[in-house]
C-alpha cells in the first residue's frame, strides 16, 4: 500500500496543528508542522501589513521550501506523513497581501518553487465561523497574534473558501468544526478520522500528468529526447521559463551537489583515519552518499537542459561540436594533463 500524504489546513486558530498531533499514532506516521515564530517581520506584519507583507511572505515561502522539499519525500519512503499546511497555501496569503510588482515578483519564485514540492494525497479543510475563530485564537494568546485584524481572518476565510472550491488536482475534504471538539471528546475525533479513511478510500490516483506519456522517449538516451521531455513537462506542467530564476535553481543544485560532495570528502578521511586505505575509504564514502548525489546530479542536469531549452540551443549538437574540439586539445597540468596546455585553451 502507497505511503500516504495528508495535509490539514484552514484559517489560523481552527486547530490544524493540534489535529495533526492527534492523527499522528492513528496513521503511524511522520508529523511536519509549520514553522511560524520563527518569521522575524511576523509581529510587524500584523501591526503594518501594508509595510511588511512582502518581507513576510518571502521569508514563509523560502522557509516552506527548505522545510518541505527534502522533508516530505524521506517522510514519505519511511511511511505516512501528516501536515499541518500545504506549500500552496503560501501563494493564497500572497494574493491577499501583496500587489502589483511584489506580487508579480513573488508569484514567480512560487511557481518556480513548486515545481519540487510533492503535492498531498488528501487536503482536510477545516472550517469554523468567524466568531469561533476569534476565541480560540483569543485563548491561545499568541504573544504575535494578539493585534490581529479581525476583518483580516474574515479576509482570509474567504480566501480558503475561494481557493480550495477551485482546486482541482488535489482531493479536498471539508469538515465544518463549530460543533466539534476532537481534542476533549474522543467521539469527534472518531467521526473526523472516518471521514479521512473514506476521502482517502476514494481519492483519485496520483498522475504527474500528460508529459507522463513522454517518459518512454526518455529511454533512447539520447539528449534531444531529453530536451523534447522538459519541452513537454514544461507545457503540461506550465513551469515558469524565466531564464533568470531557472539559473538561480541550477546554482542551488551545484550548492547542494556541494553539499553532497563535502560529505564524501570528509566521511572518506574519517574512514582513512580508522585504517582504511585511500581508495577503499573513498569507495565506502561514494557508496554511502551515493542517493542523495544521485538525486542531485539529476536536479542538475534538468536545469541544464532546461536552460538550453529557453535559449533556443540543441545541447546534444552543441555538445558533439564542443567534444571535437577537445580532442584535439591539450590540458594543463594541474586538469591532470600530462603534457603543457596550448595558449588557445579556453
Amino acid at each position: 500500500m502507497t505511503n500516504k500524504f495528508i495535509a490539514i489546513e484552514g484559517v489560523i486558530g481552527v486547530g490544524k496543528t493540534t489535529l495533526a498531533r492527534i492523527l499522528q499514532p492513528r496513521y503511524d506516521a511522520s508529523v511536519l508542522l509549520e514553522v511560524v515564530e520563527d518569521n522575524p517581520f511576523l509581529s510587524k506584519f500584523y501591526q503594518d501589513r501594508e509595510r511588511y507583507a512582502f518581507q513576510t511572505q518571502i521569508f514563509f515561502l523560502l522557509s516552506r521550501y527548505h522545510q518541505q522539499y527534502q522533508a516530505i519525500p524521506a517522510a514519505l519512503r519511511r511511511g505516512n506523513l501528516i501536515s499541518d499546511y500545504t506549500f500552496a497555501k503560501d501563494e493564497l496569503f500572497a494574493w491577499l497581501n501583496l500587489k502589483d510588482d511584489e506580487l508579480a515578483m513573488y508569484g514567480r519564485v512560487h511557481a518556480a518553487l513548486s515545481e519540487k514540492i510533492t503535492k498531498p494525497d488528501l487536503i482536510v479543510y477545516l472550517r469554523a465561523d468567524h466568531d469561533i475563530l476569534m476565541r480560540r485564537i483569543a485563548l491561545r494568546d499568541r504573544p504575535f497574534e494578539r493585534d490581529m485584524d479581525p476583518e483580516y481572518i474574515r479576509g482570509v476565510a474567504a480566501a480558503y473558501d475561494a481557493w480550495l472550491s477551485r482546486l482541482t488536482d488535489i482531493p479536498v475534504l471539508t469538515i465544518d468544526t463549530n460543533e466539534l471538539d476532537f481534542l476533549s471528546r474522543p467521539a469527534d475525533l472518531e467521526y473526523i478520522t472516518h471521514l479521512i479513511a473514506d476521502a482517502l478510500a476514494t481519492a483519485p490516483l496520483k498522475s504527474a500528468g500528460p508529459a507522463d506519456l513522454h517518459l518512454q522517449s526518455l529511454q533512447g538516451g539520447r539528449l534531444a529526447a531529453f530536451q523534447q521531455f522538459h519541452r513537454d513537462l514544461d507545457a503540461a506542467k506550465g513551469f515558469d521559463g524565466d531564464l533568470f530564476f531557472n539559473y538561480l535553481f541550477l546554482v542551488e543544485e551545484m550548492g547542494e551537489l556541494a553539499t553532497d560532495l563535502v560529505k564524501i570528502w570528509a566521511e572518506s578521511k574519517r574512514r582513512l583515519v580508522n585504517g582504511r586505505g585511500p581508495a577503499e575509504s573513498l569507495e565506502e564514502a561514494i557508496e554511502q552518499n551515493r542517493p542523495a548525489l544521485r538525486g542531485e546530479l539529476a536536479d542538475l542536469l534538468a536545469f541544464i537542459l532546461k536552460l538550453a531549452n529557453y535559449t533556443g540551443i540543441d545541447l546534444e549538437q552543441a555538445y558533439m561540436e564542443k567534444m571535437r574540439q577537445n580532442i584535439g586539445r591539450t590540458w594543463p597540468v594541474e586538469r591532470g594533463a600530462t603534457e603543457p596546455a596550448k595558449t588557445d585553451e579556453g
